[in-house]
């Protein structure tokens, strides 16, 4: 692929600037650069597809995306979980439509193919007439997602048959994860996954959640107006901000003492010996500490693990989102709600409530970052953004700044963890993870050193 944005030369104008903090704003939507994202991020890291709790029965699926490579993902009649191109190998067609369902077979609208669970070509209308007993139907089932691998649930593929495994590639992030999903015995899908298009690019709004907790206090102001967050200007910058392998982080935000506003983040108490039961002790003592888990797995997964609630009654939920590109400019979210298998029902449908009314489309919290995302996007394709930079060194190494702040090393979590997570640690690492795949064999010089 001929490029012509990222030339050598630009390139290592890029990674100077890099190492400084400084990211050029012109790389944020240019189609150039989001071209070279999806061949070379996309089509080599592993990407969300799916909670198992959603495919309950034998012949329940779900269709999803990997960018633009459409995923029909189900179980079949022994209880596996298999992932395929959602696209009829005799003509193209998408073969599956709808969102979800269950089914023992599925047919194309063109031709009237048909395949069942396990991907095998087992109907063709007048098989016999039009192609006789020389067709080997083998030759076109349907063709897998190259890798397909789960861990607490989650389940996630990948495009290179060469990749490092999911575990592997998650690294320490499981050690959240297992807080996250495990910490009950498991976590639960509730409801079908929201889905809504923003004006947005992907780098901005993965960022926004894994590596961002500065922006709570300005862009949800309202929230604190309405006394739902409290007024301490840092309030979401108490705890840590973690720095793991990969591109993915996590801010573990607690509060000025050190301690939650309520233990547990307000799960029932006859919750708590579970937690005592699937947790190791630190990560019991994190969880009893921890006001917010925020944080992501790169390229395009997030996840929130908040307190909230309406009429005054604050709940935990963990809402997990993938952002899939459409464009330099534009991203479809999709928006899962979990939560514990074994809490109340009760409490599962006031926290559900809770969460609709600060993220989703109709959320309080998602509309405020949309339209911070949308302003981003308006103003960064101008001629002036070519030698404008964004600011990743916290404002010129002040206080805060580059290589200011010293990891905590009592911290009891792994990973480089830093005792605030008003910082640009997480963030430098996702540009740095995000440069390292953009050039790999982009240039030649760069791969005979």
């Amino acid at each position: 692929m001929i490029n012509k944005t990222l030339n050598e030369k630009a390139f290592h104008l890029l990674k100077e600037k890099m190492e400084q903090g400084l990211l050029p704003q012109w790389v944020i939507t240019d189609p150039d650069i989001y071209q070279l994202e999806i061949e070379k991020i996309y089509g080599f890291t592993w990407q969300f597809l799916g909670h198992e709790t959603e495919l309950k029965e034998p012949g329940s699926f779900v269709t999803r995306w990997m960018v633009n490579d459409p995923v029909l993902l189900l179980k079949n009649r022994n209880g596996e979980i298999n992932a395929f191109l959602n696209s009829c190998t005799h003509r193209g067609t998408m073969l599956c439509t709808a969102d979800r369902g269950n089914k023992k077979t599925f047919t194309c609208p063109y031709h009237g193919w048909s395949f069942n669970t396990d991907g095998v070509l087992v109907g063709i209308v007048a098989g016999n007439k039009v192609y006789g007993d020389e067709m080997c139907k083998e030759e076109w089932n349907l063709r897998k997602i190259p890798r397909v691998e789960s861990y607490q649930g989650m389940i996630f593929g990948n495009l290179d048959e060469n990749a490092e495994s999911l575990e592997d590639y998650l690294g320490d992030m499981k050690w959240y994860f297992d807080i996250l999903l495990g910490r009950s015995g498991g976590m639960e899908v509730i409801g079908l996954p929201q889905r809504w298009v923003a004006k947005a690019n992907w780098k901005a709004t993965a960022e926004n959640f894994a590596a961002d907790p500065y922006h709570v206090q300005t862009t949800h102001r309202s929230t604190v107006e309405m006394g739902i967050s409290p007024e301490d200007p840092l309030y979401a910058g108490y705890g840590h901000q973690v720095v793991l392998e990969n591109g993915h982080g996590i801010n573990v935000i607690t509060s000025k003492t050190g301690k939650a506003r309520v233990p547990f983040q307000g799960t029932p108490e006859s919750m708590w010996p579970m937690f005592a039961e699937h947790l190791t002790p630190e990560q019991l003592d994190m969880q009893s500490r921890v006001t917010v888990f925020v944080g992501g797995v790169f390229p395009n997964l997030s996840f929130v693990s908040p307190i909230h609630g309406t009429e005054g009654h604050l709940h935990n939920y963990l809402n997990f989102r993938m952002w899939r590109p459409l464009g330099p400019d534009k991203v479809e979210v999709w928006c899962w709600f979990m939560i514990d298998k074994a809490a109340p029902v009760e409490y599962k449908d006031a926290a559900y409530k809770g969460y609709l009314g600060s993220f989703g489309p109709s959320g309080t919290l998602e509309q405020d970052d949309t339209e911070n995302w949308a302003r981003i996007v308006e103003v960064s394709q101008g001629l002036m953004m070519r030698n404008k930079e964004l600011n990743y060194n916290n404002v010129n190494n002040y206080l805060m700044g580059l290589d200011r702040v010293e990891p905590d090393e009592n911290f009891p979590g792994p990973g480089v963890a830093y005792p605030t997570t008003y910082l640009d640690a997480i963030a430098r690492s996702m540009h740095e993870h995000w440069l390292d795949y953009l050039s790999k064999g982009l240039f030649v010089k760069e791969e005979s050193k």
